[in-house]
């Protein structure tokens, strides 16, 4: 099973909390805005935290095509 994640580079404000909680999982890039390292990632349970602790809400976790981050 394989999850999906993704950015949306227009809402992210670059907080870097994503970043600081899973630096394997998320970067900032150049211009300090958020990018997955991996749009494909194994489970884990620090992305759905990432995009729950995601000030702009511009992290989207899915299970297929079934959105499981943020959690409400």
């Amino acid at each position: 099973m394989t999850w999906t994640t993704e950015v949306d580079r227009e809402l992210c404000m670059g907080s870097g909390m994503c970043a600081a909680m899973a630096s394997d999982l998320y970067r900032l890039d150049d211009e300090d805005r958020a990018r997955p390292v991996s749009a494909r990632l194994v489970p884990d349970e620090r992305a759905l935290d990432a995009a729950d602790s995601c000030p702009a809400s511009a992290i989207v976790v899915r299970d297929g095509d079934l959105p499981i981050g943020p959690r409400p």
